[in-house]
């Protein structure tokens, strides 16, 4: 795909020094999404066959996700596949999700709603703020 030739011609030093507003580099904001994927993979499958769930949220906790990780340190091209394949499984779940479970919903740690159709954009409009993050930040 587009962004995963992108991703494989950043080099080592523009993944591993170049930092966002929230300190992470590419290499981490990379894991990042990764563990979005991780996360909302579950919620996706789980809302299908239940109304309402209160699911642990790592919102408050992605440094740490990040850290304990150590994606800094993990092989970038591993990384790139992770997230590329991930996601194409993502894609395959959204495809398939069942219509009238939409309205079936979870509550994050702030206690608050959120349901299987606005989880599911709510995803998809994440990756794309990271991805044209990584695009900002690899630019000379």
């Amino acid at each position: 795909s587009k962004e995963e030739a992108f991703l494989s011609s950043l080099n080592e030093e523009t993944i591993s020094l170049r930092l966002n507003k929230q300190d992470r580099t590419i290499k981490q904001i990379l894991g990042h999404l990764i563990d979005s994927a991780s996360n909302n993979h579950q919620r996706m499958i789980r809302l299908q066959y239940n109304r309402n769930l209160v699911f642990p949220d790592y919102r408050q906790d992605n440094d740490l996700w990040i850290a304990l990780q150590d994606y800094q340190h993990a092989d970038w091209e591993n990384l790139i596949q992770l997230w590329k394949y991930y996601n194409l499984h993502i894609i395959q779940i959204i495809k398939v999700v069942d219509l009238t479970k939409l309205d079936n919903y979870w509550y994050d740690f702030e206690r608050q709603k959120v349901t299987l159709k606005e989880m599911i954009e709510g995803y998809l409009s994440h990756l794309h703020l990271h991805i044209n993050e990584i695009h900002e930040l690899s630019c000379d």
